[in-house]
């Protein structure tokens, strides 16, 4: 409802004005009347209304010093209405001047009032939309400027655009959030439902952050199998609630599973204490999501804690270790299996702690990522944590035992073999085909991994090395391509065009083609017109 604010020194007007139709039939409510223009400009000080309605001859202060004032002082943008008989008719020719949008003469016709707040009904509900464009294309501008950052890929304008735009005091830290739901992994659920989920989620996380809900960032994750969002969480925001970041991302956790109605897991990164370094917290939260496996589970996850270790009588098993991996690299399969057993035996035999044992697991793993980079150095190491993600567990095994080392280790083994083949140029002219043929399928690297029988991980390793960004964006950018030609050439609707180029959801092209072109799709549309 549009709020209305009468004002008139004469009772029966006011009264004549409220009967003469059915207000909230046309979309208004009166929330106040005044007898004179002081008293209405005492109460736009306090509040906002929609719409003014005011007779030119008052006592005290008249309307035209109502709107003047108004207008000066920039105490409300509502339109103004002035109330005028016919001699008083210059006055309102005045007021027109001042910006008044139109005038009444009395008395007030019926149709001629319906006729005018029909019209502004119609101005604010285009100008509401404007603005939650506007809103939507800074806001994804905003994430453009932040992803640049949490992804090491940024220059000083990428930064100043964040500070300006952000509130960013203390020390920061990226935040994972996902879903553990059985529902979002379930293959039985398009893309359209998981995104909608997701979008859900991200509303639902900045309804919480209310004014700060910038530091959520929507769709961050170039796996375009996660449907996760991220969170910079700044020291300020616990300290405004009066919590630390334990409490805080706990009562966030338990306000996000409530409004979605599934179960969240949170990755916590390491602390930075400015803007500039966030990539670290990311990728430290990106790593310890893709060590998650083995660990034992919890709802929230610390790096810093996780990654910790008492140096009071730390053992690490180096030789068994350096066994296990010299048997990975050489992929001796028979040996994997004899090299973890031997490894389980001297945890046992040493009696180690559990803490102990995750400082030995992150020695194993870190070292494999050090042979994936030592055969590419341009491997992107995203992409090897991914490959140890997906592949850390398995149906039948359990998390952090022998039967499910062995089975990741003979894995990885695999997968370091396929990274020492040369399988970059004709597969990847293969994909290139793919996509201009099927962009408006479902693809995904997984599918076609299995159909070239090439790792998955490995193909979005060598796709990011040769074309500099993801397969994801390759195939975004793609689509949004495709879609200009669309809006250009055709008459189609927004809703048809996002469907005929691949995307159920509408929003999400919109989003999307926003981030690319920096404009709506209309908007686009109209200016190539």
């Amino acid at each position: 409802m549009l709020r209305v604010l009468l004002v008139d020194d004469e009772p029966f007007i006011i009264q004549g004005l409220k009967a003469l139709i059915e207000w909230k039939d046309e979309g208004f409510e009166i929330v106040k009347t005044c007898m004179n223009g002081q008293e209405a400009y005492d109460y736009l000080k306090e509040n906002k209304v929609d719409l003014i309605i005011a007779d030119i001859q008052m006592p005290i202060m008249t309307g035209l010093e109502l709107l003047k004032r108004i207008k000066e002082e920039h105490i409300s943008d509502a339109f103004f209405v002035v109330l005028t008989g016919y001699k008083d008719f210059s006055y309102a020719q005045t007021a027109i001047e001042y910006e008044a949008m139109n005038y009444l003469l009395k008395p007030v016709e019926k149709a001629e009032l319906i006729n005018i707040l029909r019209k502004i009904n119609n101005i604010s509900v285009s100008n509401a939309k404007e603005e939650q464009s506007r809103k939507e294309m800074e806001a994804a501008y905003l994430a453009r400027n932040i992803m640049a950052l949490l992804f090491g890929k940024h220059d000083r304008q990428n930064v100043e655009y964040v500070k300006n735009h952000m509130q960013i005091e203390g020390g920061v830290y990226y935040v994972v959030i996902e879903f553990i739901d059985e529902f979002i992994m379930s293959e039985d659920i398009d893309e359209t439902e998981m995104r909608q989920t997701q979008r859900h989620l991200y509303r639902a996380c900045q309804d919480y952050l209310k004014e700060d809900q910038g530091h959520c960032i929507f769709d961050v994750s170039r796996d375009e199998k996660s449907y996760d969002i991220g969170l910079l969480y700044c020291e300020y925001m616990g300290a405004k609630r009066e919590a630390d970041i334990h409490g805080f991302l706990n009562d966030l956790k338990d306000y996000l599973e409530t409004a979605v109605d599934m179960r969240l897991r949170m990755f916590v990164g390491k602390k930075v204490d400015d803007i500039n370094s966030i990539s670290k917290s990311y990728t430290s939260a990106c790593t310890l999501k893709s060590l998650e496996a083995f660990r034992s589970k919890k709802d929230i996850y610390f790096y810093e804690s996780e990654v910790s270790v008492n140096n009071t009588g730390v053992v690490l098993c180096k030789n068994s270790l350096d066994d296990l991996i010299s048997s990975i690299e050489s992929k001796d399969i028979d040996k994997i299996d004899g090299c973890v057993m031997a490894l389980f035996e001297e945890f046992k035999k040493s009696g180690l702690s559990s803490q102990t044992v995750n400082l030995n697991v992150n020695y194993l793993l870190f070292q494999l990522i050090h042979l994936a980079s030592e055969l590419d150095s341009e491997i992107d190491q995203e992409e090897i944590l991914r490959f140890i993600g997906e592949h850390s567990v398995e149906d039948g095994t359990m998390r952090g035992d022998k039967e499910h080392l062995s089975l990741f280790a003979r894995e990885y083994s695999m997968y370091l073999d396929q990274l020492r083949q040369n399988v970059s140029g004709g597969i990847l002219l293969d994909i290139e085909k793919e996509v201009r043929e099927n962009y408006k399928e479902n693809i995904t690297l997984k599918d076609l991994g299995q159909k070239y029988f090439v790792n998955s991980s490995y193909l979005g390793q060598i796709f990011q090395k040769k074309y500099g960004l993801s397969f994801k964006d390759y195939l975004t950018n793609y689509r949004i391509n495709e879609s200009t030609k669309l809006l250009l050439n055709t008459d189609m609707k927004i809703v048809q065009v996002a469907e005929e180029v691949g995307y159920k959801d509408s929003d999400y092209f919109v989003r999307k083609f926003i981030e690319i072109n920096g404009c709506t799709p209309t908007k686009w549309r109209k200016q190539k017109a």
